[in-house]
Order: C-alpha cells, then structure tokens, then sequence
C-alpha cells in the first residue's frame, strides 16, 4: 500500500489547482484521475465553450462593423478551424496543467473507496492522512421518452462534431443560453424549450428577459413555461405549454437539462453520506461524514461552478483558508454576456431580507455609447446597512464588471463608499457601477 499526507480523487478545478499547491508547500500528494486532467471546465466546458464563445462574438462584430463606418464583405465562418483553434487550446493548457502537477504522483486510473477507507485505483492501493472527492459531474438527462436521441454538450464539442443545421436545445440555463448564442452566431436555426417562465431562472428576471430579448432579435426562437414530454424520431421534441401541446424539430437535439454528481464507486458503503440526489454531503469545511474524506466542487452539487470548486478545495485541505462562499460570481457568456455576484431582489423579498435597488442602463455610459453596448447594471443593498447584497450585470464586459462588485463585497465597501469614495478610470464601463451606486443614493 502506497501511502501520501494527501490523495486527491478527480483531476479537474477541484483537484490540481489544491493539489500542485500543497506539493509546492512540501505535502506528498497522489492525484488519481480516470480521464484528461484539467476536468469538465477544461476539456469539455468552460474553456471550449469560451474558445467557441470568441468565435460567435468575432463573427458578430464582423457582421455589424457597417455602424462602424467598415464595409465587409459577406461573412462565412469555417467551423472546422474554429474546432481546431479550440482544441489546441485545449491541449496547450492540458500541457500547463500537467506541468503544474510536476511534484505530485498521478494515476491514471478509475478509484474505488473500500470500507476501510484505502483508495484501490489500477490494481494498488493507496492511503493518505486525508482525502479529497472531486470527482465533478456529468451531463444529466431527462427521463423523457427518446431522451437517448439527444445528445449533450460532451458530444456537441468532441472533436469529430460538425456543426448543425438547426438545433432545438432542451434547457434554458447557463449552458443551454451560452449555446443557443454561440449556435446562433455560427449560424445554426436554434430553437430553446425552456421548462421555467423565464430563461436563467437563478439570475436577476430583468437581466434574464432582456437577454432572451437580445437572442430573440438575433432570430432565435424561445418556447419558456414548457415541459417536455417526449422526443420522436426525426428529432421532434413535443412539449406541454400552458396552451396545449407543441412541437419543435431540428437537425439536432441538445439535452442542457443540469448535471449529475460522477461518485466514486463505493462512497457509501465507506460510510460518506450522500444526499436524496446523490450528491455528497459536506459541512462548512466540506468535510463528509467520515472522517479524515472531504469532498469539493460539483459533486457536493454546492455553487457547480469551476472556480467555486477551486475555492471548496482550498477550504477542505488549508486549515487558514478564509473564503465566502456566498459571495461568488457567476456569468454567461453569450453575446451579451450576463453575470450576477450574491442575492437577487426576489431572492431578498423571498428571505424578508431589507433591500433596496439602484440601477442604470449602458446608454448612460460614454464608453458604452462610443463601443456601441447596451444593457443594465443592478445593485441590491440593504438600506439599513448600506451594504451591497448582490450585483447584476448584462452587456459587454458583464463579468469583469461583476467580479469588482464581488470584490467591493468581500470587503464590506458600502454603497455610499461605491458611489463617492471610489474613483473609477474615465470613460470605462467600470464606471457603471459607480453609476448605479449613485442612483441607489439619491
């Protein structure tokens, strides 16, 4: 048996980043890994969707450079080569990832936790003093007729993917929108079967409804408050909505319905608990129920995000670690992107949390203007306190301006601070957070 001061399960955000850090600081560290290292955020989501998400942003602009004053011919996008592009990224950064693990002992093999707690990976065994779970998550379907018809985004950007036709994409979350815009651009006839009222129901409804309305100019088509029944042969996807039974048929179906926990085979029966979803179950310092286990990132089903996975990491395993994991920012980025960073006004009213609202929108803004972006900036404060409960953010930039906001926050900067003790670089659209600070104030 293979003994180490720290055993990492899964290679992606939750694992590495913690693992190359505790190596440098002198731990012996065993990483196992069943797959490519770097996880779902590098292989198959969050920086193939950004490489795709240049692409339909470039190919946009190209198309609109007329306000400009630039003339363009008329604009094709190779798909293949865009492809390419991502996936040399891809592997670049693979490389880095590899690099960064140096020190620390990989093996590439699928774990399996036994009763006593040793780790069995490739036919060895392996203990550590303490071990963490990140193992991450997995495309989720729903338990609808010909659900096996669609496909996800695993096979949506594998290598050999061509681009579609048409598309009807089943989800209208974080995923299912950041698609829907890239497919749009690329120029893909995309329809979203949404199953809330509104597209991005975790997010601000002002944001989400001018964003829907943004996809909506560009030609893509919404069906909100419908409840997918089935999916046909011929790639018919057939749906309940509040006036009866509807259709939508597409070269191609994409399932962008949420994720599920990947749990390493006997979790369980080591004695970690797992809730009704299959998730594991952690406590502030994401230990598990057994001692010595933790666990971090999209298999706690906590903030699924990759950079909330990095931090849950740092906590589990940094005794020091002080990291507020309710103040974490989140966007999507379409064209235009949406962001957000703590509570939505309904989410306050919902608690009886006190707050209050200010806001403005991009027109307002110089550098807006000349960049030709439109879209609004929200800030939900406490009125009593001053303090800023949660930011909201859609157009150019929305993630950028959201993480200053999410730094404002962790350091208690009030609004008043915000509106008039601040002072922002002239004309940015940072400034339009200032901006709606001081609405908030009047």
């Amino acid at each position: 048996m293979e003994r180490s001061d720290i055993l990492i399960i899964g290679g992606g955000p939750g694992g590495y980043e913690i693992a190359a850090r505790k190596a440098a600081e002198g731990c012996s560290v065993t990483l196992i890994e069943q797959s490519d290292l770097g996880g779902t955020c590098l292989n198959r989501g969050c920086i193939p969707t950004k490489c795709l998400c240049a692409t339909a942003r470039t190919a946009l602009e190209i198309r609109e450079a007329a306000k400009f004053g630039i003339d363009t011919g008329e604009v094709s996008v190779d798909h293949a080569r865009a492809k390419a592009r991502m996936h040399g990224i891809v592997d670049g950064l693979r490389n880095d990832v590899t690099q960064a693990l140096r020190m620390v002992k990989v093996v590439k093999a699928t774990a399996r936790i036994l009763p006593d707690g040793t780790i069995e990976a490739g036919g060895e065994l392996y203990a550590a003093d303490k071990v963490l779970i990140a193992t991450g998550s997995a495309p989720a379907r729903l338990r609808v007729e010909g659900a096996e018809l669609a496909i996800t985004s695993d096979e949506l950007l594998s290598e050999g993917a061509t681009l579609p036709a048409s598309v009807v994409i089943i989800g209208g979350g974080v995923i299912g929108i950041e698609f829907a815009s890239i497919l749009n651009a690329l120029g893909t006839e995309v329809t979203v079967v949404e199953f809330c009222r509104e597209i991005l129901p975790q997010f601000d409804p002002d944001v989400a409804k001018r964003l829907r309305l943004a996809l909506q100019g560009r030609g893509v088509r919404f069906a909100t408050g419908a409840s997918v029944k089935s999916i046909r042969a011929g790639m018919e996807v057939v749906y309940d909505t509040r006036r009866g039974e509807a259709t939508a048929t597409a070269e191609t179906v994409l399932m962008a319905t949420g994720r599920r926990p990947i749990v390493p085979d006997g979790t369980a029966e080591a004695g970690i608990t797992l809730s009704e979803h299959g998730f594991i179950e952690v406590d502030e310092r994401m230990r598990t129920s057994r001692e010595g286990f933790y666990a971090a990132g999209d298999v706690t089903g906590i903030c699924m995000l990759a950079h909330a996975a990095s931090a849950q990491a740092e906590i589990a395993l940094s005794d020091n670690a002080e990291i507020d994991l309710d103040i974490i920012p989140s966007a999507v980025f379409s064209t235009p992107e949406a962001a957000m960073v703590g509570l939505t006004a309904d989410r306050c009213a919902a608690i009886g949390l006190e707050h209050a609202v200010g806001r403005c929108n991009y027109a307002s803004n110089g550098k807006a203007l000349a960049d030709g972006a439109t879209g609004l900036v929200k800030i939900v404060y406490n009125p009593r306190t001053r303090l800023i409960l949660g930011v909201h953010v859609l157009g150019e930039h929305a993630s950028d301006i959201v993480a200053e906001a999410a730094a404002l926050m962790y350091g208690m900067v009030s609004v008043d601070d915000l509106a008039s003790g601040l002072i922002h670089s002239h004309p940015t659209l940072s400034e339009l957070l200032q901006t709606a600070a001081r609405n908030a104030t009047v």
